[in-house]
C-alpha cells in the first residue's frame, strides 16, 4: 500500500499527539524547587485512574519519590444496571485544523460507573483530575508554605461537572482523528495546573503552578500545587505538592 507524505505526517503526528514519552521534553526544568509534603503519581496510562487519599497521607515529605497507587480501570462496557449517565463516548477532534475545541460527537454506549476506593479525595487521569463531592478555588501564589493560603471565607468553589471531551481512553482510531472518551464527572478549574493546546503539532502544554485550594466532602480543606509533570524521562507523571490539614 503506497501512503502519502501528508498522510504519513499526519499519522506521526497522531502518535506524538497520543504518546506521554517525548512531547513534553524540554518545557519543564526538573531540577525545580519543591516545598512543603510530596507526592508523585504516574498517571500516564490512558486506561485508568488513580486515586488519592489525603486523609491517609503523613505529614512528612515523600521527598518527591515516586508512590505506587493502585489503578482502577475505565470501564468499557455494562455489566450491571445502568447508572443513567456512566458512557464512553466517541468525538473526531480537528487536529489539524481549529483544534481541540473543533469536535464532532460520533456516538457513545453505555458502561458501567467508574470503581473507586472506599475512601479518597482526589483522582488522576493523565491530566484530568477528580474530587470526591469536592469544590477548588484557585490562589495567585505558588509557595505551598505560604501562611497567607487559607480555607475561603465565603462563596462557592467550582465543583466536577460531567464531561465527554477530556478523558481520552480509546486510542483506536486515533489516526483519523477519533477518541473515545470516558463520560465522567472532573474538575475542570483543578485540571487547568496543566492544559494541552492543539494545533500545533506537536502540542503545546500550559503549566500552571498556582497553588489551588480544595474543600474536602468532609469539609475540611487540602492546599494543592503541582510541582512537575515529568519523571525520570517520563510524561504524565504527576508531581504534587499538598497541605493537608490546611489550618
Amino acid at each position: 500500500m503506497k501512503i502519502g507524505i501528508s498522510s504519513f505526517i499526519s499519522t506521526a503526528a497522531l502518535i506524538a499527539l497520543t504518546g506521554c514519552n517525548g512531547i513534553m521534553d524540554g518545557i519543564y526544568d526538573d531540577d525545580i524547587p519543591r516545598s512543603g509534603n510530596v507526592i508523585t503519581v504516574d498517571a500516564s496510562n490512558w486506561k485508568n485512574w488513580y486515586y488519592i487519599d489525603l486523609h491517609a497521607l503523613t505529614n512528612q515529605s515523600s521527598a518527591g519519590q515516586e508512590q505506587t497507587f493502585e489503578p482502577y480501570a475505565i470501564p468499557t462496557t455494562l455489566t450491571d444496571e445502568w447508572d443513567g449517565e456512566s458512557k464512553i463516548c466517541t468525538y473526531w477532534y480537528d487536529v489539524f485544523g481549529e483544534g481541540l475545541q473543533h469536535n464532532e460527537f460520533r456516538g457513545s454506549i453505555n458502561v458501567d460507573a467508574q470503581p473507586e476506593p472506599e475512601h479518597w479525595d482526589i483522582a488522576l487521569h493523565r491530566d484530568n483530575v477528580r474530587t470526591n463531592g469536592g469544590e477548588v478555588w484557585q490562589t495567585t501564589t505558588q509557595d505551598i508554605t505560604s501562611p497567607s493560603l487559607t480555607a475561603p471565607l465565603a462563596g462557592t468553589g467550582e465543583a466536577d461537572t460531567w464531561n465527554e471531551t477530556d478523558v481520552w481512553m480509546d486510542q483506536s482510531q486515533m489516526f483519523t482523528g477519533v477518541i473515545g472518551n470516558q463520560r465522567i464527572k472532573t474538575n475542570r478549574l483543578l485540571s487547568s495546573w496543566l492544559s494541552i493546546q492543539i494545533p500545533p503539532i506537536p502540542p503545546s502544554f500550559t503549566y500552571n503552578g498556582n497553588v489551588f485550594i480544595v474543600r474536602l466532602k468532609d469539609g475540611t480543606y487540602a492546599a494543592l500545587r503541582l510541582a512537575d509533570y515529568r519523571s525520570k524521562g517520563t510524561n504524565c507523571i504527576m508531581t504534587i505538592e499538598y497541605r493537608y490539614p490546611l489550618n
